[in-house]
């Protein structure tokens, strides 16, 4: 996920500066349909059982998530395309975006799963 939301830009910038910024202590993995760097993922699906996960990552430098996330839906939501991590399960503040390696169509009610080391998350 190679795309910072402003908002966290602004957090890391507090953090270089020696300010304490709150960073989040849990994060969660959204799927959608775009994204930018103002309001991080968009197009969350609604209505189809769709739900944030929790996802926890590992590594000294490039952090992997740990687990595989699997996302159930009651009914299809449609093609997803991008990715991204807020710090609250629902609302709160976008973290980065990205697009997905490939896009994932959901025609029917069923499970999306994002095997564990799938997300790769670095700085540079």
């Amino acid at each position: 996920m190679p795309d910072l939301t402003d908002y966290a830009k602004n957090l890391l910038g507090r953090a270089l500066c020696g300010r304490l910024p709150a960073v989040p202590s849990q994060v969660f993995l959204g799927l959608g349909t775009g994204g930018s760097d103002t309001g991080g993922l968009t197009g969350e699906p609604i209505g189809t059982g769709y739900a944030r996960q929790r996802v926890t990552f590992s590594g000294s430098g490039a952090q992997q998530n740990t687990d595989a996330v699997t996302f159930t839906f009651a009914a299809a939501p449609g093609t997803l395309t991008h990715c991204g991590l807020f710090d609250a399960a629902s609302g709160g503040n976008p973290l980065t975006w990205s697009a997905l390696t490939s896009s994932v169509a959901v025609t029917a009610a069923g499970t999306v799963t994002i095997g564990a080391a799938g997300l790769n998350i670095s700085a540079g």
